[in-house]
């Protein structure tokens, strides 16, 4: 089987500040960045989609299902890692690819031409496009005014008439009614048949057991569990079927582990692991201090250095705009010249004065 899209060590970190003034300091400070949290929306990602195959992406909220779906669509960059996309890939998510202030019609032709369709294939597509979407006269109206419901089957009936290679599918279909939930998992079925890869994420287990071949379990931003849509939803259930039964205390620690958890890098992660693994018999776990961020010293480096070169600059030009020029010998001669000239000049006149002066 052809691999369609490989990720290797794939991540995705966003640096936290409380308002702009802590950014900018940590800009200018860096030593100031360690007091803030990185957060690992996804840590280390490996993984490997065939061709022709679907996946479905479980997990609970915020353990990165959006993340790596943008991700994969190339809405966003990962930070660090590997990607390899062998394909064109449509992602179809609420709100995601639409211009409120559009209309249907203006929103179709837009994603359109953006997929590289010429205006003459656009009003070929419009007829089955809108029709799929099915939302009556709403087509007329700005998306600003559409329910989430509308907006989910405009996106999908543009993504499924674009023909893409790969099709992201993130809770579109959550909000969407029995009818056209049926509609979308025909066309789902139809680009089956035709070999495409689909990446369908969603809370709905069902869903994902009837569309899915392989399930990919994301937890706290990491690969928990991928392979056989069976026995990775029944590994998902126990977790969350165990996670219920704990008090509200233990709920709350396990949360602030994998809190904690998520703000370390993926060698620190390690780290924290294997001492975990190691700890002794007190229960005692041992400390991991975080590294400072060297993608962030070189960078301040570079600031500053930069900063450096532009004053001196700066103060070089202001020098030379400011301060006369006749500070060297020529100057001095020219200075000695313009006097002597005056001295003889004045002479001159006093010469004349005095002559005049006889005559009367």
């Amino acid at each position: 089987m052809n691999p369609k899209m490989i990720l290797t060590g794939v991540s995705k970190k966003y640096t936290l500040y409380r308002n702009n003034t802590e950014k900018l300091k940590a800009m200018f400070f860096p030593k100031t960045r360690e007091q803030h949290r990185d957060f690992y929306a996804l840590k280390d990602i490996n993984l490997e989609v065939y061709e022709g195959e679907t996946i479905g992406v479980i997990g609970i909220n915020g353990s990165g299902k959006s993340t790596i779906s943008n991700i994969l669509a190339s809405v966003i960059p990962p930070t660090e890692g590997e990607m390899t996309v062998n394909g064109e890939t449509s992602l179809i998510a609420i709100n995601v690819g639409l211009n409120k202030n559009l209309n249907g019609y203006e929103n179709i032709e837009q994603k359109c031409l953006m997929h590289g369709f010429s205006k003459k294939e656009i009003e070929e597509l419009m007829p089955a496009i809108e029709e799929f979407a099915d939302i009556g006269d709403f087509i007329d109206q700005p998306v600003k005014s559409y329910s989430s419901g509308m907006k989910s089957r405009l996106g999908f009936a543009i993504s499924a008439h674009t023909n893409p290679d790969i099709l992201i599918v993130d809770e579109a279909l959550s909000v969407g009614d029995k009818t056209f939930y049926q509609k979308c998992k025909d066309k789902i079925d139809e680009f089956k048949a035709q070999n495409k890869t689909i990446v369908f994420i969603s809370h709905n287990i069902k869903e994902i057991k009837n569309l899915s071949d392989r399930v990919l379990w994301l937890h706290n931003g990491e690969v928990r569990e991928f392979g056989d849509k069976n026995e990775v939803i029944k590994q998902y259930e126990d977790y969350i079927n165990w996670f219920n039964k704990l008090s509200k205390e233990e709920k709350e620690a396990h949360k602030q582990e994998l809190k904690e958890m998520r703000s370390l890098a993926p060698s620190l992660y390690e780290e924290q692991e294997n001492g975990k693994a190691g700890s002794g018999g007190d229960g005692t776990q041992p400390i991991v201090q975080p590294k400072r961020d060297k993608q962030a010293v070189k960078s301040a480096v570079w600031f500053f250095s930069q900063l450096v070169v532009f004053a001196v600059i700066f103060l070089t030009a202001a020098y030379f705009l400011v301060v006369p020029q006749l500070t060297d010998g020529s100057g001095s001669e020219e200075l000695e010249q313009v006097a002597v000239g005056a001295e003889v000049h004045a002479g001159s006149n006093i010469g004349k004065i005095d002559d005049s002066n006889r005559s009367l």
